[in-house]
C-alpha cells in the first residue's frame, strides 16, 4: 500500500511497471483526488479502479454506540463528526484537540501542496465562512468581497476543497419550471467535526443555534456516502424556486426522483411544496427528522 501517492514523482509509471513486470496489486491512496488521478490515469488505463473513501458512515459507526440512547449518539456525531480517529479517543477534550490539530497541520499542509495557492490562510478563512453558511446558497462575489480576494481565487479554492474531499457542492435542480433556480450552489462539509473545529464550537446541541443546519449537513453527506459505499450511483441536488419554495436534497437515481426535507426537531411531518408535486408528479418526498432519519441511512 502506498499512502499519499500523488506526492511521488512518476507514480503512474511506477505503478504500471509494478503491475506489468511482477503482477503486483497495489493500493495507492491520496488525500487529493485530482492530483493522484492526473498522475496515474494514462499509464494505468485498464489496470486501475478508483474508490472514494469518505469518513465513517452512519451504518458503520452505529455499532460503536449500540448501548447509547439514540439522541446521545446523534449528538456526538453532530458535534465531533465521523473521522475514525475521533471515535477512538476517550474525552471530548481529546476529540476537540485532534480536530484542531487536523486543521492546523494536515489541512494547511495539503492546501500548500497545491500549485496556484498563494494565500493558504485566505483559503482556510474561506472554509470558515462556508462553515457559517451550511444550508445556504453561496455567492462567489460576496465571498470574494468578504475575504478581499478575487472571485477567480474563490472559485479556485472551492475547486481544491472539493478535490481534497473537504466540501461537497450541491447544484440546483431544474427540469420543468422556469422559476426553478439551477445556477447556484450549496456547499456541505464531508465531516461535521471539521466544520465545528473551524468555527471553534463544540457545544452540545441544546446550547446551539445551528442544530438544524448541522442535521441537514449530516443527512445529506450520509446519503452521498451511502450511494458511494453501496455502489449505487446517484445524482444529488437541492431544489428551490424564486418564490422561496425549497427542498433540501434531491436524489436522482435510475430515472426516479426523491426529495428529502430535513427538520431536526419537527413536531409534524413536512409536506412537499405544491410546485414540486405539480411539476414532478411521479417523484417521492420524504420528511426527515431526528426521529426517523435512521431508516433512510441503513
Amino acid at each position: 500500500m502506498i499512502d499519499e501517492a500523488q506526492r511521488i514523482a512518476n507514480i503512474g509509471l511506477s505503478l504500471k511497471l509494478m503491475r506489468d513486470e511482477i503482477g503486483a496489486r497495489v493500493i495507492a491512496s491520496g488525500s487529493a483526488s485530482f492530483d493522484l488521478a492526473d498522475k496515474i490515469s494514462e499509464p494505468l488505463t485498464g489496470r486501475a479502479r478508483t474508490f472514494m473513501l469518505y469518513p465513517l458512515a452512519y451504518e458503520e459507526i452505529k455499532i460503536r454506540y449500540a448501548r447509547a440512547l439514540p439522541e446521545t449518539m446523534l449528538g456526538e456525531l453532530l458535534r465531533f463528526g465521523m473521522f475514525p480517529r475521533v471515535h477512538t479517543l476517550g474525552s471530548n477534550e481529546e476529540k476537540e484537540n485532534y480536530l484542531y490539530e487536523y486543521i492546523n497541520n494536515y489541512l494547511y499542509k495539503d492546501i500548500l501542496s497545491f500549485s496556484g495557492v498563494r494565500k493558504p490562510k485566505k483559503a482556510v478563512d474561506l472554509l470558515s465562512l462556508l462553515a457559517l453558511q451550511i444550508g445556504s446558497e453561496v455567492k462567489i462575489s460576496e465571498l470574494a468581497q468578504n475575504l478581499a480576494i478575487s472571485q477567480q481565487s474563490v472559485g479556485r479554492y472551492l475547486e481544491i476543497f472539493e478535490k481534497m474531499f473537504v466540501l461537497v457542492n450541491l447544484r440546483g435542480f431544474s427540469r420543468n419550471l422556469r422559476k426553478e433556480i439551477c445556477k447556484t450552489s450549496k456547499y456541505y462539509f464531508t465531516d461535521i467535526g471539521l466544520r465545528n473545529a473551524l468555527i471553534r464550537n463544540f457545544n452540545p446541541l441544546k446550547l446551539r443555534q445551528d442544530a438544524g443546519a448541522l442535521f441537514e449537513n449530516f443527512f445529506i453527506i450520509e446519503k452521498i456516502k451511502k450511494s458511494a459505499n453501496q455502489a449505487q450511483p446517484a445524482n444529488f441536488y437541492f431544489w428551490r424556486t424564486y418564490d422561496q419554495k425549497e427542498i433540501d436534497l434531491i436524489e436522482e437515481r435510475g430515472g426516479k426522483l426523491i426529495g428529502y426535507e430535513c427538520k431536526f426537531s419537527a413536531k409534524k411531518q413536512t409536506v412537499a411544496p405544491l410546485d414540486w408535486k405539480r411539476s414532478y408528479a411521479n417523484a417521492e418526498f420524504k420528511s426527515i427528522t431526528s426521529e426517523n432519519f435512521r431508516k433512510y441511512l441503513v
